[in-house]
C-alpha cells in the first residue's frame, strides 16, 4: 500500500519509522497499550477502531487520527479505522492543516464555513477521508466497541469515562496552539506533528511484532 503514497509522504514515513529510539521508554509503554488493543481485536477478527479525543478537536486529535491511519496502511494493518473528536466542536485549525500538508498528506477544502470540511488523501489513487471538527459522540464516530485515545490533559479531566469505549488510553501531547501567531508557529507545529507521527508509527509497528 505504501507504494501508492505521495512521494513526499513516503519520505516522511521512512524518516519517522527510523526514529523510534527517540521515544522515551515510559511513552513506549503507553503506546504499547494501543498495539495490544489492535492486536486483541485482530485476534477476534473484529475491526479495531480508535477515536482520538482532545478538547476542541482542532489540532492534536486530527494530527493523531491522520498518522494512525497512515501507519496502519504503512504496516499493512487492515480492518482498522481511526476517528477524532472533542469534548466540544470548533474547527480543524489551519496551522494543523498546513503542518500535515508539509509532511506529504494532501488536504483539500471541500466545504467552507466556520467548521470547514477537508478531504484528506495519502495518494492520488487512494480513497479520501473527511476531516472536520466534531464532538467525540457525533457521527461518523463509533458509539461502541472502540478505543478512546486521549491526547490532552483537559480532555483527560473532562472525560474520566468515555461512553461506549471498551478501552481508554491517555497519551498527552503539548498543544502547538501555544505558538499560534508567533514566528515559531510552523516549527512547533512540525515538531509536534513529527512526534505524533513517530509515536503512532511505533505503536502500529509493534502490532506485527506482538503477533
Amino acid at each position: 500500500m505504501k507504494n501508492l503514497f505521495h512521494p513526499t509522504l513516503v519520505q516522511f514515513c521512512e524518516s519517522v519509522s527510523n526514529e523510534f529510539d527517540q521515544i522515551p521508554d515510559t511513552r513506549k509503554e503507553s503506546l504499547r497499550q494501543i498495539s495490544a488493543y489492535i492486536l486483541g481485536k485482530r485476534r477476534l477478527g473484529a475491526p479495531a477502531r480508535i477515536t482520538v479525543i482532545c478538547t476542541h478537536n482542532s489540532r492534536r486529535s486530527h494530527i493523531a487520527k491522520a498518522w494512525l491511519q497512515v501507519a496502519a496502511l504503512w504496516y499493512g494493518i487492515y480492518n482498522f479505522e481511526s476517528y477524532s473528536g472533542g469534548t466540544k466542536a470548533t474547527a480543524f485549525h489551519p496551522n494543523a492543516v498546513e503542518t500535515l500538508g508539509r509532511s506529504g498528506i494532501e488536504l483539500i477544502k471541500a466545504e467552507n464555513g466556520n467548521n470547514p470540511v477537508y478531504l484528506m488523501r495519502f495518494g492520488t489513487s487512494l480513497p479520501g477521508m473527511a476531516m472536520y471538527s466534531k464532538h467525540y459522540e457525533d457521527s461518523p464516530n463509533p458509539m461502541d466497541s472502540f478505543c478512546a485515545l486521549i491526547v490532552c490533559s483537559d480532555a483527560d479531566t473532562a472525560c474520566p469515562t468515555v461512553i461506549g469505549a471498551e478501552a481508554r488510553i491517555y497519551i498527552p501531547y503539548e498543544d502547538p496552539k501555544n505558538y499560534d501567531d508567533t514566528e515559531l508557529a510552523a516549527q512547533k507545529y512540525d515538531e509536534r506533528t513529527r512526534q505524533i507521527a513517530r509515536e503512532m508509527f511505533y505503536a502500529l509497528s509493534v502490532v506485527n511484532e506482538m503477533e
